[in-house]
Protein backbone atom coordinates (compact mmCIF):
# COMPACT_ATOMS: atom_id res chain seq x y z
CA UNK A 1 0.00 0.00 0.00
CA UNK A 2 1.20 3.50 -0.83
CA UNK A 3 1.84 5.85 2.08
CA UNK A 4 2.22 9.60 1.82
CA UNK A 5 3.82 11.63 4.59
CA UNK A 6 2.40 15.09 4.11
CA UNK A 7 3.27 18.61 5.34
CA UNK A 8 6.57 17.70 7.00
CA UNK A 9 9.98 19.33 6.78
CA UNK A 10 12.04 16.78 4.87
CA UNK A 11 15.67 16.81 5.95
CA UNK A 12 17.79 14.53 3.80
CA UNK A 13 21.43 15.66 3.71
CA UNK A 14 22.35 12.97 1.18
CA UNK A 15 19.94 14.53 -1.32
CA UNK A 16 20.55 18.09 -0.11
CA UNK A 17 16.87 18.41 0.76
CA UNK A 18 15.75 20.61 3.59
CA UNK A 19 12.31 22.08 3.30
CA UNK A 20 8.57 21.57 3.28
CA UNK A 21 7.61 18.64 1.06
CA UNK A 22 5.75 15.36 0.95
CA UNK A 23 7.30 11.88 0.94
CA UNK A 24 5.76 8.91 -0.86
CA UNK A 25 6.72 5.28 -0.33
CA UNK A 26 5.35 1.88 -1.24
CA UNK A 27 6.40 -1.76 -0.76
CA UNK A 28 9.26 -0.74 1.50
CA UNK A 29 10.83 1.66 -1.01
CA UNK A 30 10.93 5.43 -1.37
CA UNK A 31 8.97 6.55 -4.45
CA UNK A 32 9.38 10.33 -4.43
CA UNK A 33 9.86 13.44 -2.36
CA UNK A 34 8.37 16.73 -3.52
CA UNK A 35 5.38 19.01 -3.74
CA UNK A 36 1.81 18.01 -4.63
CA UNK A 37 2.51 14.30 -4.95
CA UNK A 38 -0.38 12.14 -6.10
CA UNK A 39 -2.09 10.72 -3.02
CA UNK A 40 -4.60 8.54 -4.86
CA UNK A 41 -5.12 5.37 -2.84
CA UNK A 42 -2.44 6.33 -0.34
CA UNK A 43 -2.52 6.16 3.42
CA UNK A 44 -1.86 9.69 4.71
CA UNK A 45 0.43 10.54 7.63
CA UNK A 46 0.25 14.19 8.64
CA UNK A 47 3.67 15.46 9.71
CA UNK A 48 2.84 19.15 10.08
CA UNK A 49 5.44 20.83 12.26
CA UNK A 50 7.65 17.73 12.18
CA UNK A 51 10.98 16.75 10.71
CA UNK A 52 10.89 13.82 8.27
CA UNK A 53 14.37 12.31 8.12
CA UNK A 54 16.11 9.10 7.04
CA UNK A 55 16.24 6.30 9.58
CA UNK A 56 19.04 6.94 12.05
CA UNK A 57 22.12 4.70 12.11
CA UNK A 58 24.05 3.99 15.32
CA UNK A 59 27.58 2.65 14.89
CA UNK A 60 28.04 1.84 18.57
CA UNK A 61 25.53 -0.25 20.54
CA UNK A 62 25.99 -2.90 23.22
CA UNK A 63 23.12 -5.38 23.02
CA UNK A 64 24.56 -7.73 25.69
CA UNK A 65 23.22 -10.73 23.77
CA UNK A 66 24.40 -13.48 23.91
CA UNK A 67 25.39 -13.83 27.53
CA UNK A 68 23.84 -11.06 29.59
CA UNK A 69 20.04 -11.15 29.20
CA UNK A 70 19.56 -9.46 32.60
CA UNK A 71 21.14 -6.32 31.09
CA UNK A 72 19.59 -6.34 27.61
CA UNK A 73 18.48 -8.71 24.86
CA UNK A 74 18.50 -8.28 21.12
CA UNK A 75 14.72 -7.87 21.30
CA UNK A 76 14.68 -5.19 24.00
CA UNK A 77 17.67 -3.35 22.55
CA UNK A 78 16.00 -3.29 19.14
CA UNK A 79 12.80 -1.89 20.65
CA UNK A 80 14.83 0.81 22.39
CA UNK A 81 16.48 1.61 19.05
CA UNK A 82 13.10 1.93 17.33
CA UNK A 83 11.86 4.24 20.09
CA UNK A 84 14.96 6.37 19.61
CA UNK A 85 14.55 6.63 15.83
CA UNK A 86 17.40 4.25 14.99
CA UNK A 87 16.55 1.89 12.15
CA UNK A 88 20.02 0.33 11.84
CA UNK A 89 22.31 -0.41 14.77
CA UNK A 90 25.76 -1.97 14.97
CA UNK A 91 26.22 -4.48 17.80
CA UNK A 92 29.56 -4.44 19.61
CA UNK A 93 31.31 -7.79 20.19
CA UNK A 94 31.83 -7.82 23.99
CA UNK A 95 29.21 -10.50 24.54
CA UNK A 96 29.54 -13.97 26.09
CA UNK A 97 30.68 -15.75 24.03
CA UNK A 98 32.52 -12.93 22.32
CA UNK A 99 31.53 -12.23 18.72
CA UNK A 100 34.78 -13.63 17.36
CA UNK A 101 33.59 -16.35 14.96
CA UNK A 102 30.96 -17.10 12.34
CA UNK A 103 28.87 -19.17 14.75
CA UNK A 104 28.18 -16.29 17.13
CA UNK A 105 27.46 -13.99 14.20
CA UNK A 106 24.94 -16.51 12.88
CA UNK A 107 23.26 -16.54 16.31
CA UNK A 108 22.93 -12.75 16.27
CA UNK A 109 21.42 -12.74 12.80
CA UNK A 110 18.94 -15.47 13.79
CA UNK A 111 17.93 -13.59 16.93
CA UNK A 112 17.60 -10.37 14.93
CA UNK A 113 15.19 -11.82 12.38
CA UNK A 114 12.19 -10.71 14.43
CA UNK A 115 13.73 -7.44 15.57
CA UNK A 116 11.97 -4.24 14.48
CA UNK A 117 15.23 -2.69 13.25
CA UNK A 118 18.26 -3.85 11.26
CA UNK A 119 21.11 -5.21 13.38
CA UNK A 120 24.64 -5.46 12.02
CA UNK A 121 27.15 -7.41 14.14
CA UNK A 122 30.70 -6.17 14.66
CA UNK A 123 33.42 -8.81 15.00
CA UNK A 124 36.10 -8.73 17.68
CA UNK A 125 39.67 -8.08 16.62
CA UNK A 126 41.12 -10.81 18.85
CA UNK A 127 39.84 -14.19 20.01
CA UNK A 128 37.80 -13.79 23.15
CA UNK A 129 38.87 -10.15 23.19
CA UNK A 130 41.92 -11.42 25.03
CA UNK A 131 44.45 -9.47 22.97
CA UNK A 132 46.58 -12.53 22.22
CA UNK A 133 45.63 -13.82 18.76
CA UNK A 134 43.52 -12.53 15.90
CA UNK A 135 39.97 -13.71 15.49
CA UNK A 136 38.92 -15.50 12.30
CA UNK A 137 38.50 -12.21 10.50
CA UNK A 138 37.92 -13.63 7.03
CA UNK A 139 35.38 -16.11 8.38
CA UNK A 140 33.52 -13.36 10.18
CA UNK A 141 33.58 -11.21 7.07
CA UNK A 142 31.96 -14.03 5.14
CA UNK A 143 29.34 -14.37 7.87
CA UNK A 144 28.36 -10.72 7.51
CA UNK A 145 30.09 -8.49 10.05
CA UNK A 146 30.06 -4.78 9.24
CA UNK A 147 33.30 -3.84 11.04
CA UNK A 148 35.98 -4.97 13.48
CA UNK A 149 36.38 -3.67 17.01
CA UNK A 150 37.74 -4.61 20.41
CA UNK A 151 35.41 -2.09 22.01
CA UNK A 152 35.77 -1.94 25.74
CA UNK A 153 39.44 -2.81 25.26
CA UNK A 154 42.45 -1.48 23.37
CA UNK A 155 44.71 -3.84 21.41
CA UNK A 156 47.94 -2.72 23.01
CA UNK A 157 50.17 -5.04 20.97
CA UNK A 158 51.09 -2.85 17.98
CA UNK A 159 52.11 -5.75 15.74
CA UNK A 160 48.86 -7.59 16.39
CA UNK A 161 46.79 -4.47 15.78
CA UNK A 162 48.65 -3.69 12.56
CA UNK A 163 48.05 -7.25 11.34
CA UNK A 164 44.33 -6.79 12.04
CA UNK A 165 44.33 -3.50 10.15
CA UNK A 166 45.96 -5.16 7.14
CA UNK A 167 43.39 -7.98 7.06
CA UNK A 168 40.52 -5.54 7.52
CA UNK A 169 41.75 -3.45 4.61
CA UNK A 170 41.87 -6.48 2.29
CA UNK A 171 38.27 -7.30 3.27
CA UNK A 172 37.09 -3.67 3.01
CA UNK A 173 36.11 -3.60 6.69
CA UNK A 174 36.49 -0.48 8.84
CA UNK A 175 38.15 -0.89 12.22
CA UNK A 176 36.40 0.79 15.17
CA UNK A 177 39.01 1.60 17.81
CA UNK A 178 38.40 1.91 21.54
CA UNK A 179 41.46 3.95 22.44
CA UNK A 180 42.46 3.55 26.06
CA UNK A 181 45.93 2.65 27.28
CA UNK A 182 45.24 0.97 30.63
CA UNK A 183 48.85 1.55 31.66
CA UNK A 184 47.95 5.24 31.93
CA UNK A 185 44.54 4.98 33.59
CA UNK A 186 45.95 4.29 37.08
CA UNK A 187 42.84 2.28 38.01
CA UNK A 188 40.91 5.52 37.81
CA UNK A 189 37.17 5.88 38.16
CA UNK A 190 36.47 9.30 36.64
CA UNK A 191 38.40 11.98 34.78
CA UNK A 192 41.55 13.15 36.54
CA UNK A 193 40.87 16.64 37.88
CA UNK A 194 39.35 18.64 40.73
CA UNK A 195 36.11 16.61 40.77
CA UNK A 196 38.00 13.36 41.24
CA UNK A 197 39.92 14.89 44.12
CA UNK A 198 36.74 16.28 45.70
CA UNK A 199 35.04 12.88 45.54
CA UNK A 200 38.13 11.00 46.67
CA UNK A 201 38.30 8.93 43.50
CA UNK A 202 41.32 7.94 41.43
CA UNK A 203 41.48 9.90 38.18
CA UNK A 204 41.81 8.74 34.58
CA UNK A 205 44.26 10.84 32.59
CA UNK A 206 43.51 12.38 29.20
CA UNK A 207 46.74 10.83 27.93
CA UNK A 208 45.34 7.33 28.38
CA UNK A 209 43.03 8.08 25.47
CA UNK A 210 44.95 10.54 23.33
CA UNK A 211 48.19 8.53 23.23
CA UNK A 212 46.25 5.47 22.08
CA UNK A 213 44.50 7.52 19.40
CA UNK A 214 47.84 8.79 18.12
CA UNK A 215 49.31 5.28 17.95
CA UNK A 216 46.31 3.77 16.18
CA UNK A 217 46.24 6.54 13.60
CA UNK A 218 49.95 6.07 12.91
CA UNK A 219 49.54 2.30 12.40
CA UNK A 220 46.50 2.74 10.17
CA UNK A 221 48.47 5.14 7.99
CA UNK A 222 50.81 2.33 6.94
CA UNK A 223 48.03 -0.07 5.95
CA UNK A 224 45.62 2.47 4.49
CA UNK A 225 42.80 0.91 6.51
CA UNK A 226 39.71 2.94 7.35
CA UNK A 227 40.14 3.62 11.07
CA UNK A 228 37.17 4.92 13.04
CA UNK A 229 37.89 6.36 16.49
CA UNK A 230 35.12 5.52 18.96
CA UNK A 231 33.69 7.84 21.63
CA UNK A 232 36.23 10.68 21.44
CA UNK A 233 36.26 12.53 24.75
CA UNK A 234 39.39 14.70 25.13
CA UNK A 235 40.76 17.77 23.40
CA UNK A 236 44.05 16.10 22.45
CA UNK A 237 42.22 13.26 20.66
CA UNK A 238 40.32 15.82 18.62
CA UNK A 239 43.61 17.43 17.67
CA UNK A 240 45.08 14.09 16.54
CA UNK A 241 41.98 13.41 14.45
CA UNK A 242 42.05 16.87 12.89
CA UNK A 243 45.74 16.50 11.98
CA UNK A 244 45.12 13.07 10.47
CA UNK A 245 42.33 14.42 8.30
CA UNK A 246 44.60 17.24 7.14
CA UNK A 247 47.05 14.55 6.08
CA UNK A 248 44.34 12.90 3.97
CA UNK A 249 44.30 9.73 6.04
CA UNK A 250 41.31 7.37 6.10
CA UNK A 251 40.22 8.16 9.63
CA UNK A 252 36.83 9.13 11.03
CA UNK A 253 35.53 9.74 14.52
CA UNK A 254 32.45 9.73 16.69
CA UNK A 255 31.25 11.62 19.74
CA UNK A 256 28.56 10.43 22.14
CA UNK A 257 25.77 12.69 23.46
CA UNK A 258 26.93 12.37 27.07
CA UNK A 259 30.32 13.83 26.17
CA UNK A 260 28.84 16.97 24.64
CA UNK A 261 25.99 17.29 27.15
CA UNK A 262 27.97 16.78 30.38
CA UNK A 263 31.42 17.26 31.90
CA UNK A 264 32.99 15.94 35.09
CA UNK A 265 31.77 18.95 37.06
CA UNK A 266 28.23 17.67 36.53
CA UNK A 267 28.88 14.49 38.52
CA UNK A 268 26.77 15.06 41.66
CA UNK A 269 28.50 12.54 43.89
CA UNK A 270 29.01 8.81 43.99
CA UNK A 271 26.20 8.07 41.55
CA UNK A 272 27.39 5.30 39.22
CA UNK A 273 24.94 6.41 36.54
CA UNK A 274 27.62 9.02 35.82
CA UNK A 275 30.33 6.35 35.47
CA UNK A 276 31.31 5.49 31.92
CA UNK A 277 34.29 4.73 29.68
CA UNK A 278 35.71 7.03 28.55
CA UNK A 279 34.66 9.12 31.53
CA UNK A 280 32.99 12.50 31.51
CA UNK A 281 35.86 14.89 30.91
CA UNK A 282 36.69 18.48 31.77
CA UNK A 283 34.95 21.59 30.44
CA UNK A 284 37.73 22.27 27.95
CA UNK A 285 37.31 18.75 26.55
CA UNK A 286 33.55 19.16 26.27
CA UNK A 287 34.08 22.41 24.37
CA UNK A 288 36.61 20.71 22.08
CA UNK A 289 34.29 17.87 21.07
CA UNK A 290 31.47 20.34 20.45
CA UNK A 291 33.76 22.40 18.22
CA UNK A 292 34.83 19.21 16.42
CA UNK A 293 31.20 18.41 15.67
CA UNK A 294 30.65 21.96 14.47
CA UNK A 295 33.63 22.16 12.13
CA UNK A 296 33.22 18.62 10.77
CA UNK A 297 36.31 17.08 12.32
CA UNK A 298 33.95 14.58 13.93
CA UNK A 299 31.36 13.41 11.43
CA UNK A 300 29.35 10.90 13.47
CA UNK A 301 27.27 10.91 16.63
CA UNK A 302 26.93 7.45 18.20
CA UNK A 303 25.27 6.48 21.48
CA UNK A 304 27.58 3.84 23.01
CA UNK A 305 24.34 2.40 24.42
CA UNK A 306 25.55 0.28 27.37
CA UNK A 307 22.74 -1.12 29.52
CA UNK A 308 23.34 -2.57 32.99
CA UNK A 309 21.07 -4.03 35.63
CA UNK A 310 20.02 -1.58 38.35
CA UNK A 311 21.67 -3.68 41.06
CA UNK A 312 25.02 -3.32 39.32
CA UNK A 313 24.75 0.46 39.18
CA UNK A 314 23.27 0.96 42.64
CA UNK A 315 26.24 -0.53 44.46
CA UNK A 316 29.58 1.03 45.31
CA UNK A 317 30.82 3.49 42.70
CA UNK A 318 34.24 1.84 42.46
CA UNK A 319 32.71 -1.59 41.83
CA UNK A 320 30.01 -0.49 39.38
CA UNK A 321 30.47 -1.22 35.66
CA UNK A 322 31.03 1.54 33.15
CA UNK A 323 28.31 2.62 30.77
CA UNK A 324 24.93 4.27 30.29
CA UNK A 325 21.98 3.70 27.99
CA UNK A 326 21.67 6.11 25.09
CA UNK A 327 19.39 4.99 22.28
CA UNK A 328 16.25 6.64 23.67
CA UNK A 329 17.85 9.89 24.81
CA UNK A 330 20.02 10.68 21.78
CA UNK A 331 17.60 12.76 19.71
CA UNK A 332 16.36 14.99 22.54
CA UNK A 333 19.92 15.56 23.78
CA UNK A 334 21.16 16.34 20.27
CA UNK A 335 18.37 18.81 19.59
CA UNK A 336 18.65 20.44 23.01
CA UNK A 337 22.44 20.66 23.19
CA UNK A 338 23.39 21.15 19.53
CA UNK A 339 20.49 22.53 17.49
CA UNK A 340 18.83 24.76 20.07
CA UNK A 341 22.23 26.27 20.93
CA UNK A 342 23.16 26.90 17.29
CA UNK A 343 26.10 24.50 17.21
CA UNK A 344 24.58 22.52 14.32
CA UNK A 345 21.81 23.14 11.85
CA UNK A 346 19.13 20.43 11.71
CA UNK A 347 20.61 19.20 8.43
CA UNK A 348 24.12 19.02 9.88
CA UNK A 349 22.82 17.06 12.86
CA UNK A 350 20.87 14.58 10.75
CA UNK A 351 23.91 13.99 8.52
CA UNK A 352 25.91 12.85 11.56
CA UNK A 353 23.19 10.34 12.37
CA UNK A 354 22.39 9.04 8.86
CA UNK A 355 24.41 9.48 5.68
CA UNK A 356 27.78 9.82 7.44
CA UNK A 357 27.59 6.56 9.42
CA UNK A 358 26.12 4.84 6.34
CA UNK A 359 29.18 5.95 4.37
CA UNK A 360 31.52 4.48 6.98
CA UNK A 361 29.69 1.16 6.80
CA UNK A 362 29.41 1.29 3.01
CA UNK A 363 25.67 0.57 3.06
CA UNK A 364 22.90 1.99 0.90
CA UNK A 365 20.97 3.59 3.75
CA UNK A 366 20.75 6.92 5.52
CA UNK A 367 18.95 8.71 2.68
CA UNK A 368 15.49 9.30 1.20
CA UNK A 369 16.36 9.00 -2.49
CA UNK A 370 13.84 7.33 -4.82
CA UNK A 371 14.38 3.58 -4.89
CA UNK A 372 16.02 3.58 -1.48
CA UNK A 373 14.83 1.65 1.54
CA UNK A 374 11.86 3.30 3.28
CA UNK A 375 13.61 3.70 6.64
CA UNK A 376 12.09 6.95 7.89
CA UNK A 377 11.80 8.80 11.18
CA UNK A 378 9.36 11.55 12.11
CA UNK A 379 10.61 13.88 14.84
CA UNK A 380 8.84 16.65 16.72
CA UNK A 381 11.68 19.14 17.25
CA UNK A 382 9.61 21.38 19.53
CA UNK A 383 8.30 18.84 22.02
CA UNK A 384 9.42 19.86 25.50
CA UNK A 385 9.51 16.98 27.95
CA UNK A 386 11.39 15.44 30.85
CA UNK A 387 13.44 12.29 30.37
CA UNK A 388 11.96 9.48 32.45
CA UNK A 389 13.93 6.25 32.65
CA UNK A 390 10.77 4.41 33.69
CA UNK A 391 9.45 4.88 30.15
CA UNK A 392 12.47 3.31 28.44
CA UNK A 393 12.02 0.27 26.23
CA UNK A 394 15.54 -0.84 27.11
CA UNK A 395 15.99 -3.14 30.09
CA UNK A 396 18.58 -0.67 31.31
CA UNK A 397 17.59 2.47 33.18
CA UNK A 398 21.18 3.51 33.85
CA UNK A 399 21.25 7.12 32.71
CA UNK A 400 22.51 10.39 34.19
CA UNK A 401 19.75 12.21 32.29
CA UNK A 402 16.74 10.96 34.26
CA UNK A 403 14.66 14.04 35.12
CA UNK A 404 16.44 16.30 32.63
CA UNK A 405 14.32 18.83 30.73
CA UNK A 406 14.88 18.46 26.99
CA UNK A 407 13.39 19.40 23.65
CA UNK A 408 12.74 17.08 20.72
CA UNK A 409 11.02 13.71 20.52
CA UNK A 410 10.80 10.80 18.09
CA UNK A 411 7.15 10.41 17.07
CA UNK A 412 7.24 7.57 14.53
CA UNK A 413 9.87 5.13 13.27
CA UNK A 414 9.36 3.32 9.97
CA UNK A 415 11.55 0.41 8.83
CA UNK A 416 11.23 -0.85 5.25
CA UNK A 417 7.89 0.92 4.99
CA UNK A 418 6.45 -0.52 8.21
CA UNK A 419 5.79 1.50 11.36
CA UNK A 420 7.73 -0.16 14.18
CA UNK A 421 7.33 2.60 16.76
CA UNK A 422 4.60 5.15 17.33
CA UNK A 423 4.85 7.40 20.34
CA UNK A 424 2.07 6.92 22.83
CA UNK A 425 1.15 3.46 21.63
CA UNK A 426 2.25 0.00 22.65
CA UNK A 427 5.20 -1.47 20.80
CA UNK A 428 4.38 -2.16 17.18
CA UNK A 429 5.58 -5.64 16.15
Amino acid sequence: MKTLIRNGRIIDPASRLDGSADLLFEDGKIIAAGQNLDDTGAQIIDAAGMWVVPGLIDLHVHLRDPGFPHKETIATGARAAAAGGFTTICAMPNTNPVTDCAEVIAYIFRAAQKAPVSILPIGSITRGMAGQALSDISGMAGAGICALSEDGKWVDDPELFKAALAQADKLSLPVFAHCEDLRLTDNGQIHAGPTAKKLGLAGISSESESSAVARDIALAQDTGTHLHICHISVKESVEHLRAAKAGDRRVTGEVCPHHFALCDEDIPGLDANFKMSPPLRGKIDREAVIQALKDGTVEVIATDHAPHHADEKNGAFTAAPNGIVGLETAIPLCITELVETGVLTPSQLIAKLTVNPAGILGIDKGHLKPGGCADIVIIDPNCDHVIDKNNFHSLGGNTPFDGRQVRGQVIRTIVSGKTVYLRGEAHVD
